[in-house]
């Protein structure tokens, strides 16, 4: 099964992702903690984007995508795998549709994980104030700037996949047993 999970930051991705890895057997493939590997790993790819890290550029799509195709080839990734934090931008979902016609491969399904925005910036402050916030990210305004970025870019990914038939839309807004129940019933 070959996944790509959508939503708003705070909408409970990771927590969804978690599962789905245990259930379903396939690993989960976030951008960062890919680049952070191929740098440490040393791989061509991974010295490049070094580089332009060390620059405090950010890494082109070129190379995200050349590291994603290269994550794909390791054989846990023969049953499957569910993107986190990739595409987020109509050319990244564009360059991630001929990677997988490359290597003869389909996404199964793009679930949405539909949140108010409202609410997560409320959950977000709750959150801080319980954990005394540890969190760099647990701040109303870096949040709301995080949702703009999120509504600019990754959002029209919404319609993109719409219009392919891939996307799975569930409300995250319910209890975390009861996100996972539906994106399960949205995929099988």
């Amino acid at each position: 099964m070959r996944l790509v999970l959508l939503g708003p930051p705070g909408a409970g991705k990771g927590t969804q992702a978690q599962i789905l890895v245990s259930t379903y057997s396939i690993p989960q493939l976030s951008t960062g903690d890919m680049l952070r590997a191929a740098i440490a790993e040393k791989t061509p790819l991974g010295l490049e984007a070094k580089a332009i890290v060390d620059r405090g550029d950010l890494v082109s799509d070129d190379i995200v995508s050349g590291i994603i195709s290269e994550r794909m080839d390791q054989p846990d990734c023969a049953n499957g795998f569910i993107l986190d934090g990739f595409p987020r931008t109509i050319a990244q979902a564009e360059a991630l549709t001929h990677m997988l016609d490359r290597k003869g491969l389909h996404l199964d399904a793009v679930v949405e994980i539909k949140a108010d925005p409202n609410v997560l910036v409320e959950r977000i402050i709750n959150r801080a104030k319980e954990s005394g916030g540890a969190r760099a990210d647990d701040n109303e305004e870096v949040l709301r700037k995080r949702l703009e970025v999120y509504s600019e870019q990754t959002a029209p990914l919404v319609s993109f996949y719409s219009e392919q038939g891939l996307l799975k839309s569930v409300d995250g807004m319910a209890p975390i047993e009861d996100v996972t129940v539906a994106i399960k019933s949205a995929i099988s």
